[in-house]
């Protein structure tokens, strides 16, 4: 498609008086990594939740390939194909990988009365389920039990689930929170990798990351758009400097 995959116009969230997403619109164009920026209470996490399903707007609309996706559940935006990770792993410890990639791709089947049979036993998902792991570069790992593996890892397998249920649109909030330099370059690099098929949406505190990664920045503040653009239009901002990245807040 030409357009946008996803548009929100005049989307606000409050939670009695306070306004967590105050009036944004916002137009992501397809196949870029769209990063979301700002300071903590900035409202980032909160508009994730809303393209997500996990919460519903206040007012506004949000659209996704078109469709008015505003109000709809969180198992529908998923089925629709936007999938989610976040800040928090959420992962299941005591299964291996690969029965984690495949719990996950069974979210996508039309029936939830298919429970008498394992999800390996259908061959599609079990396909797309090793095919996520080889994406999120966790192939060599399928049969390890998800505690034993390390916090970057973990991140990676969570990606891996939310691409076993075959998203055209992910959305990755904070997914390098925690990690070492070496973890984080990992996770970096498969961003780089995904995002030459998929839109990304990115919340993310480590700037050096950002601005390695992200095609158009959107920097929030208070709940409001402060500024978009390019990375080297976001860094040439006074108002962006003076707001966020001129302040030390950047690396929190």
């Amino acid at each position: 498609m030409t357009g946008p995959i996803l548009q929100t116009r005049s989307l606000s969230k409050r939670f009695g008086g306070l306004t967590a997403v105050d009036n944004v619109t916002i137009d992501f164009m397809p196949g870029q990594v769209h990063a979301i920026i700002g300071p903590n209470g900035a409202g980032k996490t909160t508009l994730i939740n809303l393209l997500s399903g996990d919460l519903a707007p206040s007012s506004g609309k949000i659209m996704f390939r078109d469709q008015d996706v505003s109000t709809a559940p969180v198992y529908q935006i998923s089925q629709l194909g936007i999938g989610r990770s976040y800040q928090k792993t959420n992962i299941f410890a005591d299964f291996t990988c690969l029965q984690n990639s495949l719990l996950a791709g069974q979210s996508r089947m039309t029936s939830s009365m298919r429970f008498l049979r394992p999800a390996g036993a259908y061959g599609d998902i079990r396909t797309r389920a090793e095919n996520a792991l080889q994406l999120c570069g966790l192939s060599d790992r399928a049969s390890w039990v998800a505690s034993e593996m390390s916090y970057g890892e973990q991140r990676q397998l969570e990606i891996g689930m939310m691409l076993a249920t075959e998203p055209a649109l992910l959305l990755l909030d904070e997914p390098l929170a925690g990690m070492g330099r070496d973890e984080s370059g990992h996770v970096v690099e498969l961003i780089k990798r995904l995002a030459k098929n998929h839109t990304v949406i990115l919340i993310e505190h480590d700037m050096d990351a950002v601005f390695a990664v992200a095609d158009v920045l959107t920097v929030m503040v208070n709940g409001v758009v402060l500024a978009s653009g390019t990375p080297n239009e976001i860094r040439a901002s006074q108002a962006v400097q003076e707001a966020y990245l001129g302040d030390g807040e950047g690396d929190r």
